[in-house]
């Protein structure tokens, strides 16, 4: 078996080779603003899965997935190429789910916002149930009638 260190290394030339040959290689009109933001290696070193987001809507980001699947071969024959393995993994392309997560996110950030802004509205002029300060207080008479004295030990 291979170390993990080196799938990582492999994983991360993989992610600059593809990003860069998708910038200088690749004329393919479907490919909208691609952004490779990461790459994963099998320990072999046989498979790869290169994540990548599409910036724009659902049209843009199906027609940049089929450009992608079509360009598979050339950017596996450049990988190969660049990074002089003796065997050259299969790419794999997968929409990352990242944005989709970070927008999720901020939906929930933002409902608790509004939840703690309304918390806040209803409670301004309102006044504590018990008093400002709700718990007992030991008294200095409670004190004398108990025969304590500060946590002096009768002697």
């Amino acid at each position: 078996m291979t170390d993990n260190a080196r799938a990582r290394k492999l994983a991360d030339r993989i992610q600059v080779v593809v990003a860069e040959t998708l910038d200088r290689r690749i004329k393919d009109p479907r490919l909208g603003f691609v952004t490779i933001t990461d790459a994963r290696v099998t320990g072999d070193l046989r498979e790869a899965t290169v994540f990548y987001t599409v910036y724009g809507d659902d049209e843009e980001r199906a027609a940049s997935a089929a450009a992608l699947e079509s360009a598979k071969g050339i950017l596996r024959s450049e990988v190969g190429r660049q990074t002089g393995v003796r065997f050259t993994p299969t790419l794999a392309f997968v929409p990352d789910a990242l944005p989709d997560n970070a927008r999720t996110i901020e939906d929930l950030l933002d409902k608790a916002r509004a939840k703690d802004a309304e918390v806040r509205n209803v409670s301004t002029g309102k006044t504590y149930a018990a008093g400002a300060d709700p718990y007992r207080k030991a008294d200095a008479a409670d004190d004398e009638a108990d025969g304590s004295t500060d946590g002096a030990a009768a002697e």
